[in-house]
């Protein structure tokens, strides 16, 4: 598709959105409350697309996601704050901005130096006094916050000097657990525990793995070999609470192989 029809799909929508705005009950009554957790639930949405490579479903969540950012820019513009053209000139000049190396005269080695510049600039930005790990909403899911607060971290280059360090690390995090289950004390457990996640976490990152990513294909994968566990013991007339361990993993291991193939 050309750029002219993009403009005019992206104006059509526009239009599209200005009418329900007047016209639609249930599209005249949200707020930028009403529809957070909405557009929360539509990231996910678009997150579990990517995971299954689900072409068709990510273009409609895509979509989703687009309608809601025209939502909040008719709102803003209702609230005389900000309208869509705002923040389309607003990303444009962040995007100018942080990128000198292509519109500019920088130079940089690779994607993990552009990575380090976007978050100096990021900090000097307008003049602003921003701390590094502002950036993190405290919202996010330990998981994924673990992650980006490691890469925020990176950026201004607090990291290991070589990759393989980190399992010096995930080793000496795995024996302090280790020392406080035999002391038993819950909350030093669970605090060695934290340490050992994200020691995991800094793991992955340095080795170009999304956790969250693989976290998430693991529990599907878990999911997918219970499920035929379960499948099979109910097909045969029995609960899974009569059955021994012994049965169960059985058929755990031919859920097993027919993953692999």
């Amino acid at each position: 598709m050309a750029k002219k029809e993009h403009l005019e799909a992206f104006g059509k929508l526009l239009d599209i959105m200005d009418e329900l705005r007047v016209k639609c009950p249930w599209d005249r009554k949200q707020t930028l409350e009403s529809l957070r957790k909405l557009t929360i639930e539509e990231t996910y949405e678009l997150g579990d697309a990517i995971i299954e490579r689900d072409f068709p479903e990510i273009k409609k969540e895509l979509g989703d996601i687009l309608l809601h950012i025209v939502f909040y820019a008719k709102i803003g513009d209702e609230m005389n704050s900000f309208d869509i053209g705002d923040v389309i000139n607003a990303l444009t000049e962040k995007l100018i901005y942080r990128h000198p190396h292509v519109f500019g005269d920088v130079s940089v080695a690779d994607a993990s130096e552009v990575e380090e510049n976007w978050e100096a600039l990021k900090l000097k930005e307008k003049g602003r006094k921003k701390k590094v790990l502002e950036g993190v909403p405290a919202a996010l899911p330990a998981l994924v916050k673990a992650n980006r607060i490691q890469e925020k971290a990176r950026g201004v280059g607090f990291d290991w000097e070589h990759r393989e360090q980190v399992w010096d690390k995930v080793k000496e995090e795995l024996s302090e657990v280790e020392h406080e289950l035999k002391v038993n004390d819950q909350v030093k457990m669970e605090q060695e525990f934290g340490d050992l996640f994200f020691s995991l976490v800094n793991a992955a990152r340095l080795y170009d793995i999304d956790p969250e990513t693989a976290l998430e294909r693991t529990n599907r994968k878990f999911i997918r070999r219970f499920n035929y566990l379960e499948e099979k013991t109910l097909g045969n007339g029995r609960s899974m609470h009569d059955m021994s361990l012994e049965e169960m993993d059985k058929y755990w291991e031919e859920a097993k192989k027919l993953d692999k193939n």
